[in-house]
């Protein structure tokens, strides 16, 4: 795709990567078969093409107008099109980068502000957060429909294993899993822990930036991740620990991406490249112990038949697949995936709360895809994914580690 950039951008380096990656697009149509929104709207302008050619517009100069917005809101950012695509266009990254240009140029109505602002501020501190989340649980009678379907029962974590471990490894607490699900990180710790890995939390980490990040607060999201940077650091300078472990794929696909993201922070640069090549998805560790949690589950792991969701963050953004269902299957686990496993469930981060219409119609989708399977109990990887399909069914659903744990501990 030829390009002429505007000199408003030309020669920066977001200028240089999204004509890198403009250049790579041969509008091919592939990745339009395998947009969610695109599937539901059936506007060019809402799938991944589409939407490049009007970056391609904002970039090299054009008129920004409410439209352009609109479109690129719609985006899931879910990364599916980076999957089908043959060229290797980077879309993602693309994304966002048009985005960040259209917020400077199109001022939002207040109420869109109001509420982007409450999300980006509220939800990255546990301890704003946390209490709201709390209060909303105690009142959850009160609310109307919409807001009891984002409220979870409230449910405590098992203990944290207390014994320690030559070999160990951190973790990231992250933003709303710890309030919304305690029991991942601590169920992660718990099999760590039988295997012979201490999990640790390092005080002063937090929300990832990807929630900040997303909503073109970037400045923010770099703030967030520069400040992981540094409460890591004293582990990984001193060689303390081997990996830093995601259990939520939302953050890991992130904070894979800080060494690129800080790439031009003379600070920052080389640090995060490091935490980037440190970190590791749950699924990328546990399947180098699967004799041993084999041995250790013995036949704890039958039962009931589970169906499994990948979420976009592992399957598309990591690029991990297999992974999950092939370790729960050595150990005995009936995993069956459904129609349409590829698609988005339509959380994606806060794109639920800020395009509840599309969200839903693709939660209800997933939802009855899952229901297909037959399987009495449904898994995935990432907290985003865990509420919003427990949202709008009946069928328990959970972290595969809290599968995982049980069969283990019982």
């Amino acid at each position: 795709m030829q390009t002429n950039l505007a000199d408003f951008i030309k020669g920066t380096p977001d200028g240089d990567e999204a004509e890198e990656i403009l250049r790579a697009c041969v509008h091919c149509g592939f990745c339009t078969a395998t947009c969610p929104t695109y599937q539901l709207l059936g506007d060019e302008l809402d799938g991944p093409r589409g939407r490049i050619y009007l970056i391609k517009q904002v970039l090299e100069g054009a008129p920004v107008t409410a439209s352009t917005q609109l479109h690129l809101d719609r985006c899931l950012t879910c990364r599916n099109c980076e999957s089908t695509c043959p060229s290797g266009v980077r879309y993602g990254r693309l994304a966002d980068i048009g985005r960040k240009v259209v917020e400077q140029r199109v001022p939002r109505k207040l109420p869109d502000r109001i509420r982007r602002y409450v999300l980006k501020e509220a939800l990255p501190r546990r301890w704003l957060f946390e209490p709201a989340l709390r209060a909303g649980q105690l009142l959850k009678p009160l609310l109307g429909k919409p807001l009891q379907d984002k409220l979870p029962a409230r449910s405590p974590a098992s203990a944290w294993p207390a014994r320690t471990h030559t070999r160990k490894m951190l973790v990231l607490d992250g933003c709303v899993q710890p309030g919304l699900a305690p029991n991942i990180n601590a169920a992660a710790a718990r099999v760590l822990d039988a295997l012979g890995v201490q999990l640790l939390a390092a005080p002063g980490a937090g929300c990832c930036g990807a929630l900040r990040f997303h909503l073109n607060d970037q400045d923010a999201a770099l703030d967030d991740m520069r400040r992981n940077i540094d409460a890591w650091w004293p582990y990984v300078a001193q060689e303390q620990v081997e990996a830093i472990v995601m259990t939520a794929s939302g953050c890991g696909v992130t904070v894979k991406e800080y060494g690129h993201l800080l790439a031009h922070d003379n600070v920052y640069a080389a640090k995060a490249a490091r935490i980037s090549e440190m970190t590791r998805d749950l699924s990328e560790i546990l399947p180098a112990f699967e004799a041993e949690l084999v041995q250790r589950a013995g036949a704890r792991t039958a039962g009931a038949p589970v169906a499994w969701h990948p979420p976009c963050t592992l399957q598309h953004g990591q690029q991990i697949r297999g992974k999950v269902e092939g370790l729960l299957r050595a150990l005995g686990v009936e995993v069956r995936m459904c129609r349409d496993a590829h698609l988005c469930c339509g959380s994606a981060g806060t794109y639920s709360l800020l395009q509840p219409e599309l969200s839903l119609q693709l939660r209800d989708r997933k939802l009855a895809s899952l229901a297909g399977t037959g399987a009495e109990r449904i898994v995935s990887a990432n907290i985003g994914c865990i509420g919003h399909l427990q949202s709008g069914t009946q069928t328990p659903v959970e972290h595969w580690i809290e599968l995982l744990d049980r069969a283990l501990h019982g």
